[in-house]
């Protein structure tokens, strides 16, 4: 074999490896739960029934949520999302899962400008100092925890995570793509 070809495949290989040993970290980091006495949970957004009804994975999300609010872990719960294709904000339409199942509506905290991750951390943040809180349970898939934390420790608060148990197969896709987003975060 040729010498540059030699070294392209090792250079293609590498990349793979690197590539693979990142995914990794994501995925242990977002498997490895934290859950500290904090001053809220944040639930981020995902898609919401065109009846205003979360979504499964949603669901899953509020449940975990759910789970550190009974245990008095968190004091309250931030749900934050945008408003989808169904045309449902996906902060006030997680407020009523939370609601139905018996969490005081005060308790509730509800960005519905969260549009993607960055806007959550931000809004979350000034939402959070309003209130004198800076501690947070992010909460959302296992893939995303990482690149979560990373914005809301760039915004200035105690931050650490909690996955519900749900999991899909489009997770794999889900984890190959969080590896770039979270470089790209890492360097924004």
């Amino acid at each position: 074999m040729r010498q540059p070809v030699r070294w392209a495949l090792r250079a293609v290989a590498a990349g793979a490896l690197a590539f693979l040993v990142c995914a990794g970290l994501i995925v242990a980091d977002g498997l490895t739960d934290e859950t500290p006495p904090s001053d809220v949970a944040v639930v981020l957004g995902s898609k919401v029934n065109p009846d205003g009804t979360p979504s499964p994975r949603l669901v899953a999300r509020l449940g975990r949520a759910l789970e550190l609010h009974r245990a008095g872990t968190v004091q309250a719960i931030l749900v934050s999302g945008g408003t989808g294709k169904e045309g449902v904000p996906e902060g006030t339409a997680m407020k009523a899962w939370l609601v139905a199942q018996g969490v005081r509506g005060e308790a509730v905290l509800v960005d519905d400008l969260g549009v993607d991750t960055a806007a959550t951390a931000r809004n979350a943040a000034a939402i959070m100092r309003a209130r004198d809180y800076d501690s947070a349970i992010v909460v959302s898939q296992y893939f995303h925890i990482a690149r979560t934390k990373l914005a809301f420790r760039k915004q200035g608060l105690t931050v650490c995570g909690a996955h519900p148990g749900y999991f899909e197969l489009r997770d794999l896709y889900s984890i190959a793509r969080e590896v770039p987003g979270y470089a790209r975060y890492l360097v924004s």
